[in-house]
C-alpha cells in the first residue's frame, strides 16, 4: 500500500488524466489500478480544439483536444452516477482560467463521492499566453484556494515548460498540496514539410510518450530530495521496467498516460510484469 494524504493505493499504477476517459469504459481495468484520474474538468463545457487533435512524432504523439469536456455540472449529475462500479482511487482532473474558477470546481466536487483532486495547472494545448503552472505565485495562490474549499485529497500537476519545477512544486508544498505529479507534456508544434503550414487543428499541441521520459525522470529525481511530500512521475511510461526507473528515482506513484490511448490494455500488462 502506498499512501498519499488519507489516500491509500493499492499499487503505484495511476491511469492519467485524458487517457482513459472518465473510467465508465474498461471498468475492470481501471479497478486492478491504483487510482484513475479523469480527464480534466472546467467549469463550463469545452467543445475544445478542431482537428486534427493527434500527431504523431518519433517516440511519440503530440496532443491539441484542448480540455474538451461536458461541465462541472453534468460531470456532476450525468458521468459520476455510470462510475458507482469503480472500485479504485477516483481522482478527477480540474482545469480553470483563474483562481476564481479553481474554487469553483474545488467547492463542487469536495460533497461529491470522490477520491480526490488532480489540479491541472500545466495544460499547453490551450490558447492561453501564459500557464498558470509556470508561475510558482500563481500555482501558489490556485492551491492554497483550492486547499480551502476542500477536504479531499489533492494532487497538482505541474509543468516543466520554460519554468524549474523544484520552484513550482515548493509552492505548491507551501500552499498545502498533499502531493506532486511532474510532468505535465511538452510545448511543441508539427509542421507539414511540404506546404509549411502547421498539422494540428489547435496550433500547438503537448508531446508526450517515450520521447519525454529522460527529461521526466530528471524532474522526478530533481524533486525527489528537496520536496516533503509524496512525488507522482509521469511521462513516457509504456512498461514496467519505466515505472521501475521513476519509482528509483524517487516517485512513490506513476501515471500512465499516452500509453493507453494504443494499447488500453497496458496498465494491466505493466500490473503482471512488475
Amino acid at each position: 500500500m502506498i499512501k498519499v494524504g488519507n489516500l491509500q493505493f493499492k499499487n503505484p499504477l495511476i491511469l492519467a488524466s485524458g487517457t482513459f476517459g472518465f473510467g465508465d469504459k474498461f471498468v475492470s481495468i481501471a479497478n486492478k489500478m491504483g487510482g484513475i484520474i479523469t480527464k480534466g474538468i472546467t467549469v463550463e463545457p469545452r467543445i475544445g480544439n478542431p482537428p486534427p487533435r493527434i500527431w504523431e512524432t518519433p517516440s511519440g504523439i503530440l496532443n491539441s483536444v484542448g480540455l474538451e469536456n461536458p461541465g462541472v455540472e453534468k460531470f456532476c449529475s450525468v458521468i459520476l452516477p455510470k462510475l458507482k462500479n469503480l472500485k479504485t482511487n477516483l481522482i478527477v482532473n480540474i482545469a480553470g482560467n483563474s483562481v476564481q474558477e479553481y474554487e469553483i470546481l474545488a467547492e463542487r466536487l469536495s460533497s461529491e463521492p470522490i477520491d480526490g483532486i488532480e489540479i491541472n495547472v500545466s495544460c499547453p494545448n490551450i490558447r492561453n499566453d501564459k500557464m498558470i503552472g509556470q508561475s510558482a505565485k500563481a500555482t501558489y495562490k490556485v492551491v492554497q484556494h483550492v486547499r480551502k474549499k476542500t477536504k479531499k485529497v489533492i494532487i497538482t500537476k505541474l509543468t516543466a515548460n520554460f519554468i524549474d519545477p523544484l520552484i513550482t512544486a515548493q509552492a505548491a508544498v507551501d500552499a498545502g498540496t498533499d502531493a506532486i505529479c511532474v510532468i505535465n507534456t511538452l510545448y511543441g508544434i508539427a509542421i507539414d514539410a511540404k506546404t509549411g503550414k502547421l498539422c494540428l487543428g489547435g496550433i500547438t499541441g503537448g508531446l508526450s510518450g517515450p520521447a519525454i521520459k529522460p527529461f521526466a525522470l530528471y524532474c522526478v529525481w530533481r524533486l525527489a530530495s528537496k520536496i516533503k511530500v509524496p512525488l507522482i512521475g509521469c511521462g513516457g511510461i509504456v512498461n514496467a521496467d519505466d515505472v521501475r526507473e521513476f519509482l528509483f528515482a524517487g516517485a512513490k506513484l506513476v501515471e500512465i498516460g499516452s500509453a493507453n490511448l494504443r494499447d488500453p490494455y497496458v496498465g494491466l500488462n505493466i500490473l503482471k510484469e512488475l
